[in-house]
């Protein structure tokens, strides 16, 4: 799974990144965790990429209780095309999820050791996401995303079963087209990343609390 992710980039390096012509204000966020705002982005049909902040968490259009979100944080690329919560998603609400890196723990005995987990260069990527939008029975609108895994790379392996797909930037163009609704074009995409790309070291575990969001997460703990 993808439970606990980063992002430090500043707004002018997002917009350059995402080919995004008009930003948001951003701060940065060193332990985003579920139910949490999050930046995406999107490509509404006919328009050009946005930035837009949504509710970690997704929750169905079609859902009485918006609760479920909580459940929804992830969704598992073997099945995404035929669970009721994202085979529409897939087909018409794809996003992306900037990071600079994301958290696993490292099974030790009875306690977990967290890793930071990023590109080898330490560049900007960005996970395939769906999002959907939901309305209260107010008819107040919320967005929401999740993050789409898939099995792990030989680097993420010791740590857990899953992993985030993260897209190639030559990539993104098919991703956010919402006129592709063909899933035959799209489930390719939803493979591990190559791991001889990454690198991963161990940090502290102020991260397990998501109260902490300060560089101090990040900081290599030998």
């Amino acid at each position: 799974m993808c439970g606990r992710f980063s992002l430090g980039a500043s707004a002018t390096t997002l917009a350059s990144h995402f080919n995004i012509q008009e930003t948001l204000e951003v701060a940065a966020r060193h332990n985003v965790a579920p139910t949490q705002e999050v930046l995406t982005v999107i490509q509404p049909a006919g328009a050009t990429r946005q930035l837009s902040r949504m509710r970690w968490g997704l929750i169905p259009a079609w859902a009485k209780d918006p609760t479920i979100g909580g459940k929804l944080i992830n969704a598992r690329a073997e099945t995404v095309a035929t669970k009721p919560a994202f085979r529409r998603p897939l087909r018409e609400r794809r996003c992306l999820i900037p990071t600079d890196g994301f958290y696993e723990w490292e099974p030790q005995g009875q306690r977990k050791r967290p890793w930071f987990i990023r590109m080898r260069d330490g560049r900007l990527f960005a996970f395939a996401g769906l999002w959907d939008r939901w309305s209260n029975p107010a008819g107040k609108a919320v967005e929401s995303c999740t993050i789409i895994t898939t099995t792990p790379n030989d680097l993420i392996r010791p740590f857990h079963h899953r992993m985030p797909v993260i897209l190639a930037s030559n990539d993104y163009d098919l991703w956010l087209d919402g006129g592709i609704q063909d899933v035959d074009r799209l489930l390719p995409l939803l493979a591990p990343y190559p791991p001889e790309e990454m690198a991963a070291y161990p940090v502290s575990r102020l991260v397990n609390n998501p109260a902490n969001d300060s560089p101090a997460c990040q900081a290599p703990d030998a």
